[in-house]
């Protein structure tokens, strides 16, 4: 991953399991953000339906052709020797992505910062939410029908605070690695990382509250300096793929705005500045 190689934006507006009515439009609002400052043409997946409360079988069934899509999408990306930059309502996004980015990169290590576990599997879960069974599946857990492949070993948790007992002991068996908001620090992770490839997954729940809005805000979260200091500690030339999540968008123009300023000044270090340019590790 020490080429430079440009970013292919894919941007998904099809349902996976929105529960919320506004994460569409803020991955809509992201994508446009990021065509803006990296002057690129998103690939849209989808098409935006309106929200409800469904159990996860019926969401993930309704989910399935924009899933397939957004794996197309990454395959192909990687396949042209472009690094991934996906602006998604959804965790559930990660159905189709990881499977895709581990089947191509073996040694690929997961950066995944989250408030929430997303490892409930059918019979743990307590809500039926299929974003909070994300990484269980594509550990193996369980079969979404979008394959696994993902090393729970090779998974960092960042930001976790919101985890349920059962799932709590699940990651622990699979080795997964959790640090709380306190315990997030740059070095830490970056040790982690090494000097290999590192897929990003940023759920802005991870953020505390009041920052950028989602629907299902956390207490005592990472500041957003917090966590820049994080992604300014990537290697940039190391990111395989990034994953921005559930933005809640704001009815409201001026607090819309103001959400995606926060939101691109935080991910700015993953950028590299101009040309899609990658720093060499310091």
């Amino acid at each position: 991953m020490s080429k430079q190689t440009p970013f292919r934006l894919i941007v998904s507006r099809g349902r996976i399991d929105d529960r919320s009515p506004n994460a569409i439009a803020g991955a809509t609002l992201t994508g446009a953000a990021i065509a803006t400052r990296l002057a690129l043409q998103a690939k849209t997946i989808g098409t935006p339906v309106p929200h409800k409360s469904d159990d996860w079988r019926s969401s993930l069934l309704e989910a399935n052709l924009t899933l397939t899509g957004i794996a197309i999408a990454v395959r192909t990306a990687f396949r042209q020797h472009q690094t991934p930059l996906i602006a998604a309502s959804s965790c559930a996004v990660s159905l189709a992505t990881l499977p895709v980015a581990a089947g191509c990169i073996p040694d690929l290590k997961v950066l995944w910062v989250d408030a929430h576990g997303d490892f409930n599997t059918p019979e743990t879960t307590a809500t039926g939410y299929l974003g909070g069974m994300t990484l269980a599946a594509v550990c193996g857990l369980w079969d979404s029908g979008h394959r696994s492949g993902v090393d729970p070993k090779r998974i960092l948790i960042a930001g976790a605070r919101d985890i349920d007992v059962q799932e709590e002991t699940l990651l622990q068996e699979a080795g997964v690695k959790l640090l709380s908001p306190s315990m997030s620090d740059p070095q830490v992770i970056a040790a982690f990382i090494g000097d290999g490839p590192i897929w990003v997954h940023i759920d802005w729940d991870a953020l505390e509250p009041g920052h950028v809005p989602t629907a299902y805000p956390v207490s005592d979260g990472l500041l957003p300096a917090q966590l820049r200091a994080i992604l300014h500690a990537i290697p940039v030339g190391q990111v395989a793929g990034i994953e921005l999540i559930e933005f809640e968008a704001p009815e409201d123009h001026a607090e819309r705005t103001a959400a995606i300023a926060t939101l691109m000044a935080i991910v700015e270090p993953l950028f590299g500045g101009g040309e899609h340019g990658r720093r060499a590790p310091s």
